[in-house]
């Protein structure tokens, strides 16, 4: 079927104009980063990307949804730095920011074909996550790794990402989890992936599975890793998981995948949605929100037809499932222009409402292009609508539709951090569903030559308020920055949404400096009591992370 390219008009935000000009780094971010040859600003990024990502479509409409697109990147929609830095450059490089590589056992490649493979997907551009669990000498092969990425990798801006995870019963799993204690694997993440099994023995009282879960609190606490992937909560969750077994994550853990799997990202800039901000009658447009999600949907879908890719496996399980994932980006900065504390309930239903919205949309823009260009092969519609799997909550009129006419897509939601396009693309917007870090911070920014220059950054809510207001006014209370909020906060609104999302969502709880090891245990069992994929920890220090990359932790 022939889609017909729509009017589209897309209510301008009216906050964004109203600030003063963006701080510097807001630019050098983006030229070091997702700029072109002779591109100097946003405008000029979005309007290669808008036109790449038309060329999926039927050539007579091409130049209208290339403009289409580009309205929808200005109403708010950021696609994600490989999309950003790749599309319409003519570069080899993918489009694509993640991938999981299988390795060992009966279903992955030997040792050195999985490293061949890992290395020529981190060149290519993408970030990835392996399972170690079926490897003889764990620390042993991460250092492998971890060395062949430095060597395939030249220095830049975008520093190359692995996710190792390792089974929580694997025999080696305490020198992994102290695998960074004396410093190295730079490249790497690391987070062990706990089963349901392991954490009622822990309830219980078994002495070795205590010893392992305070060995991983005394990690976390200390230097912020391990970070804990709650591996059965994810399988009961995947809408595929009746033909496909999921047992790691791309590097910032956001996006559970099979082997080969990957997915292209973006997020919505939710400050941009926002109506009245600081007023008493301040709103979120969820209608806005919901118009501009279906184009959004398209062109993640196009990304997927359009990328080249690193290997022919990624490909054919791209095809197969067509994974993206739809996020948000902002929302601290949201909930204070919307007068909310992020640490009370009300912030919470607020935030849940908005990705419902999103949600809601997303799904049911698949199920339109599933009527327009087919279903993914992957799609069943018994077994994806089965409980308890993510599909059998949405709501019964959607999933009607989807009975009727199938996905285009596996699954549609994923919570990036989104920290570089935040500043490159959103003037310097709360990163994904993190809390503001701080009002001002000196940040460094690494460019393209892989040196590092440090700048301020300035909170957009925080400027805005100071332009409406006057430097002299006393913020607001929901002015508040992350360390101002008690763990249990962090955690609340990651419950409140982790249903909501299908793949899964990238959060990091700080701690302060006092927290024990102890508190970490208690903090991270909470989390899989209430249904949470995953979850990371740091302890507060004064070290400002990176502009960019995965969830960070304090070195």
């Amino acid at each position: 079927m022939m889609c017909c390219v729509r009017p589209h008009s897309l209510d301008g935000p009216s906050w964004p104009a109203r600030l003063p000009a963006l701080p510097k780094c807001c630019g050098e971010v983006l030229r070091a980063r997702y700029a072109a040859s002779g591109e100097r600003n946003r405008r000029a990024v979005i309007s290669r990307v808008a036109k790449a990502l038309a060329q999926a479509e039927v050539p007579a409409i091409r130049d209208e949804w290339a403009r289409r697109f580009a309205a929808t990147m200005h109403a708010g929609f950021v696609p994600a730095g490989r999309i950003l830095a790749t599309a319409g450059t003519h570069t080899p490089s993918t489009w694509v920011n993640c991938f999981v590589q299988p390795m060992g056992g009966h279903t992955g490649p030997p040792l050195q074909a999985a490293l061949a493979q890992t290395v020529a997907t981190l060149r290519a551009g993408g970030g990835v996550g392996c399972d170690f669990s079926a490897c003889d000498e764990v620390v042993a092969t991460l250092r492998t790794f971890d060395q062949a990425c430095a060597r395939a990798l030249p220095e830049g801006p975008r520093p190359g990402a692995m996710m190792g995870v390792l089974r929580v019963d694997h025999p080696q799993i305490e020198a992994f989890i102290g695998a960074k204690d004396a410093g190295g694997l730079t490249h790497f993440n690391l987070s062990v992936a706990v089963d349901d099994t392991f954490m009622h023995r822990v309830q219980g009282g078994d002495p070795q599975a205590r010893a392992v879960w305070r060995r991983l609190a005394r990690s976390a606490c200390d230097h912020g890793e391990p970070g804990v992937l709650f591996i059965d909560t994810i399988r009961r969750d995947d809408s595929l998981g009746w033909c496909e077994t999921i047992q790691a994550t791309n590097p910032c853990g956001e996006q559970p995948l099979p082997a080969y799997g990957s997915c292209c990202l973006g997020s919505f800039d939710l400050t941009r949605f926002v109506r009245r901000p600081f007023e008493a009658d301040a709103a979120f447009d969820h209608e806005a929100l919901a118009r501009v999600v279906p184009d959004a949907v398209r062109m993640l879908d196009n990304v997927i037809d359009l990328t080249s890719w690193p290997l022919p496996e990624q490909q054919a399980e791209a095809q197969r499932t067509r994974r993206i994932g739809l996020g948000v980006t902002g929302l601290a900065d949201t909930l204070i222009l919307l007068g909310l504390h992020y640490g009370s309930p009300a912030a919470r239903r607020a935030a849940a409402a908005v990705v419902r919205t999103l949600r809601d949309a997303a799904f049911g823009a698949s199920v339109a292009l599933a009527r327009e260009r087919g279903p993914c092969p992957a799609f069943d519609a018994p077994h994806h609508l089965r409980p308890p799997g993510y599909a059998s909550r949405l709501p019964k009129a959607l999933r009607e539709r989807i009975a009727r006419h199938g996905l285009r897509h596996s699954h549609l939601l994923s919570i990036a951090p989104a920290g570089s396009i935040s500043l490159a693309m959103c003037g310097g917007v709360s990163t994904g569903i993190e809390p503001v870090v701080a009002w001002r911070q000196l940040r460094p920014i690494r460019n393209r030559a892989g040196t590092t220059q440090t700048h301020l950054v300035t909170d957009p809510a925080w400027r805005l308020h100071r332009r409406l207001h006057g430097a002299s006014t006393a913020q607001p209370p929901a002015f508040v920055t992350t360390m101002q909020l008690r763990p249990a906060d962090h955690l609340a609104m990651l419950a409140a949404l982790a249903p909501l999302v299908d793949g899964s969502i990238s959060k990091t709880i700080p701690l302060a400096s006092a927290t024990s090891a102890s508190e970490v245990a208690q903090l991270l069992a909470q989390a899989w009591s209430l249904g949470i994929k995953g979850v990371t920890v740091y302890r507060d220090n004064p070290v400002i992370p990176p502009a960019w990359g995965c969830r960070r932790r304090s070195p």
